[in-house]
């Protein structure tokens, strides 16, 4: 889960950290207090775009840094297979540093790129603002709420049809690259004969370029080689290191302590002697061939050329080799050929055409399950005599995942027939259907961190009740952040956070703290009060977060319904 966001010199924040726990983490805060401020600042740490214009003035950079508990095992395998080390306390460690010419991000101290990141803060974090609830109007989100719903019936099927669909593909492009005519499959193959010998009668060995290229330096260079070793031979001839041991071995007669310098002297007397004798003897075998020199410059020569023509290394053009054979073999034997490939064709298609079947039909019984438990869900969040189905169609070919197109279709008034969502709800609406999806999913979303924006948009009085009671139910499996301005939800709060700004020296600066349950019962009340806070509004915030508790007994398996 995520423990703590720490924000410097971003927008109106100098500086702000904040502990979150486990359960509902409610944000409230007066208009234009900067609450948005930290939900963006969450958005940019998992990799979202990060404006200079955000930087705090006179500030030179902007940072943000989220810390994670990953208490799962199988997450902390899945970020090992990322390559991601997680220190003994099992944290996650995410930055962003904002600076006018670039940002960088890094995880645990390693700099990441915005791909990456995303790819391993999904593990960890899920965020539903308005753009999230805006998703639903695709068709294709719809299908992805169902696989994720089912995902232990589809996932493997999906895996499955994936494999076969790379085959399938592979196998429609041979076909469709077996179109030449029959003179020009004659003039193709003439060209790979002719390559085919080009590359035979070059007789190349792997390896041989590099040992080639050495003997050329060596050769060619044969002069210099000569004459440096020959002023080593010299230097090391006259080195006098014999006379140097003589010497100390006559001191060490005087002085037992110099018994070690004199064995130093003696392995360097030996070793230097080696070294004379291996020089000595390199120079004697040396010699310089005019001819095998030009024969080696030839040899490379070819080497290269075919290099520009077949490929960068003495490998690849083996492997080229080996193709074109392949090649010559498919023209000369080209009838013979696509029949096999039209065969392993069909065989391909009505393999997949069976298990997209198969994964349709698992999908259309989970669909109903779905569809069932969001309706349900819908009522609770005072969608009254709702109607909430799946639409399928069939696409007009395969993809990876199936040959299924599916839409969610919905009606919120009694006697009126069902419509694609995207066509009937509005914005308000789709944050509810997201809010009744994410609590169907809860129970198996395995996502520890949700965060909730805008959740609250067009909605109040009982339904505000509704959403809350939602809320709640989620953060008894999950974490939850929600940022709101309505009472019924603040006062769900497990752990309650104010946001807040004072201007101090003509500087207006944002605020985060943490509300003790007295503070939670005064927020609560300027929440519901307004302008005018009195002895009245207290008691009704007190009520409210009284009844709140009543609910969130026994949360684990459901809030508890108070009418």
């Amino acid at each position: 889960m995520l423990l703590e966001l720490r924000v410097k010199n971003l927008a109106l924040i100098e500086k702000a950290e904040v502990s979150f726990r486990d359960g509902l983490n409610i944000l409230t805060g007066e208009t234009g207090a900067g609450k948005s401020i930290i939900i963006g600042s969450v958005n940019m740490a998992l990799g979202g775009k990060a404006s200079k214009d955000l930087i705090r003035r006179g500030a030179d950079y902007a940072y943000v840094e989220l810390i994670f508990s990953v208490d799962d095992q199988e997450k902390r395998k899945l970020l090992g297979e990322m390559d991601i080390d997680l220190p003994e306390d099992n944290t996650l460690v995410i930055t962003k540093k904002i600076m006018p010419a670039r940002s960088v991000s890094k995880v645990n101290d390693e700099t990441v790129t915005a791909g990456r990141l995303k790819e391993i803060t999904s593990l960890l974090i899920d965020i539903h603002g308005q753009h999230e609830h805006q998703s639903l109007m695709y068709k294709s989100k719809h299908l992805q709420i169902l696989d994720d719903y089912g995902k232990s019936r589809t996932a493997p099927l999906k895996e499955e049809i994936a494999g076969a669909f790379s085959q399938y593909q592979k196998l429609s492009k041979k076909l469709e690259d077996m179109s030449l005519d029959r003179e020009g499959r004659l003039r193709e193959a003439d060209f790979c004969r002719y390559e085919i010998e080009e590359l035979e009668k070059a007789e190349l060995k792997e390896g041989e370029e590099e040992e080639l290229s050495a003997d050329y330096r060596r050769l060619k260079n044969a002069q210099k080689i000569m004459e440096h070793l020959a002023e080593a031979y010299d230097i090391v001839e006259n080195a006098q290191v014999s006379a140097a041991l003589k010497a100390v071995d006559q001191a060490a007669e005087y002085d037992g302590e110099l018994a070690g310098i004199r064995d130093q002297m003696y392995d360097v007397d030996a070793i230097m002697g080696d070294v004379s004798h291996d020089i000595r003897e390199y120079m004697d075998r040396f010699s310089f061939d005019e001819e095998e020199f030009i024969r080696i410059e030839k040899r490379l020569d070819l080497i290269h050329n075919l290099q520009a023509k077949y490929g960068s290394s003495v490998e690849e053009i083996l492997e080229k080799l080996e193709e074109k054979k392949r090649r010559l073999e498919e023209l000369e034997n080209y009838d013979l050929v696509k029949q096999e490939t039209e065969r392993q064709w069909k065989e391909r298609e009505k393999k997949l055409e069976e298990l997209c079947q198969k994964l349709s039909k698992v999908r259309r019984k989970e669909a109903e399950k779905l569809t069932e438990k969001i309706r349900r869900g819908l009522e609770d969040l005072n969608f009254i005599d709702v109607q909430f189905s799946m639409e399928f169609s069939r696409l007009p070919g395969y993809t990876s995942s199936g040959y299924d197109e599916a839409e969610f279709m919905i009606s919120t008034n009694p006697g009126m027939p069902v419509r694609p969502l995207g066509m009937v709800a509005s914005g308000g609406e789709l944050s509810r259907i997201m809010l009744a999806i994410k609590s169907v999913l809860a129970d198996t979303d395995d996502i520890p961190t949700l965060i909730f924006d805008e959740i609250d948009t067009g909605i109040s009085g009982r339904t505000a009740q509704k959403v809350s009671e939602k809320l709640a139910y989620i953060a008894g499996s999950h974490q939850v952040l929600c940022i709101t301005h309505l009472p019924q939800i603040a006062a769900m709060a497990d752990v309650h956070f104010e946001i807040a700004k004072e201007a101090k020296d003509g500087v207006t600066t944002t605020f985060i703290r943490e509300l003790s349950q007295e503070q939670m019962v005064g927020e609560l009340a300027r929440l519901l009060g307004g302008a005018e806070i009195t002895e009245a509004v207290y008691d009704n915030a007190r009520e409210m977060k009284r009844l709140a508790a009543d609910r969130k007994t026994g949360r684990k398996g459901a809030v508890k319904k108070v009418p």
